[in-house]
């Protein structure tokens, strides 16, 4: 019963996220530059891993591109960074910071040099280099990488990261949220000692 309750949990989270990014991906976009799906990338990336992350990003790139004409940069520009954030904050033991260096990694350079055929040949555009995109892609993750950073660092602190990765099935590597847990099991103890 349990596993059934995370895993509807999961699809609801997930479900949120995508509809979240489609809807805010408006904001502050030029072609090339998306920031607020790279805060999208790494908090999925934090709270569910590298693969729900990969599957939010397609899912919100899909969307992007069926209903707002935008070119396949919605899905080059954001599934390798949605990717290597969820590995390189499980690499890290739950560094928000390493999530973050995944999502610049990976679409900063990963995703800006794929576009670049993707564009020139697919879709036929001139004038291009393999670095064309490169300059934007970093600016955009790291905008939307400091927005992410500020936001889970908050989630943190007050213990609330740890609980929602324990609410989805993740594993919890947040010690802010371990910290108070032993807290209030301590003071549960302590008061159950008094009791008796």
């Amino acid at each position: 019963m349990e596993k059934e309750r995370i895993k509807t949990f999961r699809m609801v989270f997930l479900a949120m996220m995508v509809a979240i990014g489609v809807v805010i991906s408006p904001i502050l976009r030029i072609e090339g530059m998306c920031p607020t799906a790279h805060l999208i990338n790494i908090t999925c990336s934090v709270f569910m891993g590298p693969w729900y992350s990969l599957l939010c990003a397609c899912m919100i790139g899909v969307i992007r591109m069926m209903f707002m004409g935008i070119p396949p940069l919605a899905l080059t520009g954001a599934v390798f960074g949605a990717f290597l954030s969820g590995v390189f904050y499980r690499a890290s033991k739950g560094k928000i910071i390493c999530a973050v260096f995944g999502e610049i990694f990976g679409t900063g350079i990963i995703g800006s040099l794929v576009s670049y055929p993707v564009m020139a040949f697919l879709m036929g555009r001139e004038g291009l280099n393999a670095f064309y995109y490169t300059p934007m892609f970093i600016s955009a993750t790291i905008m939307g990488g400091i927005a992410a950073y500020i936001f889970l660092k908050a989630l943190s602190q007050t213990g609330m990261l740890a609980k929602f990765q324990e609410s989805l099935g993740a594993k919890v590597y947040d010690k802010n949220g371990r910290k108070r847990n032993g807290h209030a099991e301590n003071s549960a103890h302590a008061g159950n000692a008094k009791v008796s």
